[in-house]
């Protein structure tokens, strides 16, 4: 089980998540960030990549797909809040797109 990210482990991962685009949840401590592809090939091939991804992390994403865009929320449930799986997974993803 991860931990929740408290403190300045907290503030670190925090700010390098937002300086990509993430966006701190505003009604529960999680991030998300929309990521918009040339079509829905290319949005639904990154999410099967990141599906293969999320599954060997054993963390799984809350996502929405429509045509080219994709809408992820990351946050750990067992935790309570973001973890470094989050921040990780979040890292992960953006070098992906």
């Amino acid at each position: 089980m991860s931990e929740k990210l408290t403190g300045k482990a907290r503030e670190a991962a925090v700010s390098t998540l937002t300086a990509t685009g993430w966006v701190l949840g505003e009604d529960r401590d999680a991030i998300t960030k929309t990521f918009k592809f040339g079509s829905f090939i290319e949005a639904f091939g990154w999410m099967t990549r990141m599906a293969l991804v999320a599954e060997k992390m054993n963390h799984h994403p809350e996502w929405f797909n429509v045509y080219n865009r994709v809408e992820v929320t990351l946050t750990t449930h067992d935790a309570g809040g973001l973890s470094a799986l989050d921040a990780a997974l979040a890292e992960k993803m953006d070098k992906a797109a």
